[in-house]
Order: structure tokens, then C-alpha cells, then sequence
């Protein structure tokens, strides 16, 4: 039903590398033949191979060359005319904002992308846009808006046999049912999810499709072992094809395995490794995340409860200012898990 995954992001002369092909040879194949096509004078050819090269410092969490990057791909497909890979220029624009956590920047320019590939005829970039649209929604937690294009894009993607782009949509339908508590069902999309992306030779499907179900296994079935196991394969994925930003996300989520399973200072490791990989790369909605299982696990450890009552008060804040309303709630809970009204007292007092 799905043939080999492939990578549309590599385009023209850079057609052949795969989609397990490691960054770091992607960026040396990408500048060599932005180069070359620079001294030709191709600007089709110099957007086509900058994509590349913004697509894998996107992805080696290198925010300010990806951005100089897909705006020298854009002025470029626009100077050769070529509105589709001023569409693909946008995507990549679009998917590195919501990375840095600019969510209106992403919603615009995804939206531009989306339009443009379709009076281009561009159907994978149309695809591709409205599916990182999807997605930004579903990080902000606006499940209900975004769920219906989630299924049409799974639908569509299921009818085209992309097996790539179903990977992604069952990852992000999973991720909302595990938010929402539909465990089961999660469950089995996850796990479809995982089976797809490993016939396809999807590497980095399959190592997000098995951090996923890590999740869910540890939260529903509290098997400790397995979903660190899970996480351990995922982790060698990420690390063969140098993923930055899902290996640091594999790393908080192994913190949460951890912290269900009370082992508070194993996970507060964890948490401070993630954190530190996040801000390295300037993905602020990983920090955010780890910085609150990492005030979680110090909560447990016996810190100062007044300190762990202004820690998550600033979180709560910058959950808001990021506006991510599943993350902000998760703040909650923790509030009224460790802290209590004489401690935000003090907090105020100290304000």
C-alpha cells in the first residue's frame, strides 16, 4: 500500500539523497551545490539546493542560518519566477517560526506556502503547508479546530500512498487523543504509526512514532522498562541521522517516563539535558516543557516549596506569552499539586 519513504524537501540536483540520509551530509551536498549553481547563475537551482540547506539547519536546531537560509532560497525561486519553490521556501520559513515558537509568524507564512502551491500545481507543497498548519494548531491545543484537517490530510495521504505524511498525521491525531485521555486509542494509532514508518524506512517518523508510544505505555500501562526501551530505539534513529531537536525531545520525554516512575532525580538529569539541548538550539517550547518537569522533579526532591511556587508562576506566564493552552494547563496542575495559597502569597510579596 506505501512505497519507500521519500524527502520532496530535497529538490533538483539533491533529488537522490534519502530521507534517512544524515544532516550533516545533507548540509555539505546542499552548500556544495548552492554554490555551484550560484556560479552558474541557475536561480531555480540556488532555491531548490538553499531548501536543502535551510531544512537541515532547521533541524540541527541552527535558527539563525536556517532562517538566512530559506529567505535566500525565497528571493531566489522568486528571481527564476518559480512559484513553487517560493512555496517550499515559505514552508520552510513557516515550520522554522513555529519551531522558535512564533506562532502567528508560522500560521502566516505556512498560509502563504499552502496558497502559492496551489496556483503552482504543487500538490505535495500545498500538502506539506496545510499540514504544518495542522500541527501548529494541535501545539497550541486547539484540538478542535484542527482535528478535521488532521483527518482530511491522514485521508488524503492514505489515498496518495504517502507513507511519510500518513506517519504524520496518525502522530499528530495519537497526540491528541493521549492529551485528551483516549489512551487506547492512541495507543493503536502510535503503534500504526511506527509500523508504517518502519516498512517505509522512515527513520525519523518512526523514532517520533515510538517516542509517542512510549508515552502512552508508561502512562497507561505503567511498564516502566518498555517505554524506556522504546525510547532507547527512537533515541538511535535521532542520532544516526543527527536529529537535534527529536533527540532533545526524546530526552525530556524520557524524564517523564522516569518521573511517573518516581525516580525523581534520574528524571531531574533527564529534564536538565533536554533543557540544555533546547536552549542551545532556541526551541522555547522545549525548554518551557522541561523546565517544568525539571521544577517538578525538584519539587518531589525537597526544594523550597515558595521557589517552586515562583518557578511554575513563571512558567504559567510563559505558557501564556508562547500560547500553548495544553502546556499552560499542565502548569496548572502542578500548581495545585505543589503549591499552596500561603506560598503564592510570598510569591506576590515578592513580585
Amino acid at each position: 500500500m506505501y512505497g519507500k519513504a521519500f524527502a520532496p524537501e530535497y529538490q533538483g540536483a539533491l533529488t537522490t539523497l534519502s530521507v534517512n540520509s544524515s544532516l550533516d551530509d545533507v548540509l555539505a551536498a546542499g552548500v556544495e551545490r548552492l554554490r555551484a549553481a550560484e556560479r552558474a547563475g541557475e536561480p531555480g537551482e540556488v532555491a531548490r539546493s538553499g531548501l536543502a540547506v535551510a531544512e537541515a539547519q532547521r533541524r540541527l536546531g541552527r535558527v539563525a542560518d536556517a532562517d538566512r537560509a530559506w529567505k535566500a532560497s525565497y528571493r531566489a525561486a522568486r528571481e527564476a519566477g518559480d512559484g513553487s519553490a517560493m512555496a517550499w521556501a515559505l514552508w520552510s520559513g513557516g515550520t522554522l517560526a513555529r519551531q522558535r515558537g512564533a506562532f502567528p509568524l508560522a500560521r502566516r507564512l505556512l498560509g502563504l506556502a499552502a496558497g502559492l502551491g496551489e496556483r503552482s500545481g504543487d500538490v505535495v507543497v500545498r500538502g506539506y503547508s496545510l499540514a504544518g498548519l495542522a500541527e501548529t494548531g494541535r501545539i497550541q491545543g486547539d484540538y478542535e479546530a484542527v482535528g478535521r484537517l488532521h483527518e482530511q490530510l491522514l485521508a488524503e495521504a492514505r489515498r496518495r500512498g504517502e507513507a511519510r505524511h500518513t506517519v504524520w498525521a496518525l502522530e499528530g491525531i495519537a497526540q491528541m487523543h493521549r492529551n485528551t485521555g483516549s489512551l487506547d486509542t492512541a495507543h493503536d494509532l502510535f503503534e500504526e504509526a511506527a509500523g508504517i514508518a518502519a516498512r517505509a524506512e522512515d527513520r525519523r517518523g518512526h523514532a517520533w512514532a515510538l517516542r509517542g508510544l512510549a508515552d502512552v505505555v508508561s502512562v497507561r500501562d505503567g511498564d516502566t522498562g518498555r517505554a524506556l526501551a522504546l525510547l532507547s530505539e527512537a533515541e538511535a534513529g535521532c542520532r544516526a541521522m543527527k536529529l537535534s531537536g527529536a533527540l532533545a525531545y526524546n530526552h525530556k520525554m524520557r524524564g517523564n517516563v522516569l518521573y511517573r516512575a518516581g525516580r525523581c532525580a534520574e528524571a531531574r538529569a533527564m529534564y536538565e539535558q533536554a533543557l540544555a539541548e533546547f536552549r542551545a538550539m532556541g526551541e522555547p517550547r522545549g525548554e518551557a516543557l522541561s523546565r517544568l518537569g525539571l521544577a517538578k522533579s525538584l519539587a518531589r526532591l525537597g526544594r523550597d516549596r515558595a521557589e517552586t511556587a515562583a518557578e511554575l508562576a513563571d512558567l504559567a506566564r510563559t505558557m501564556e506569552r508562547i500560547g500553548l493552552a495544553h502546556a499552560r494547563e499542565m502548569v496548572a496542575r502542578a500548581q495545585e499539586e505543589f503549591v499552596s495559597p500561603a506560598d503564592v502569597a510570598v510569591v506576590g510579596a515578592g513580585r
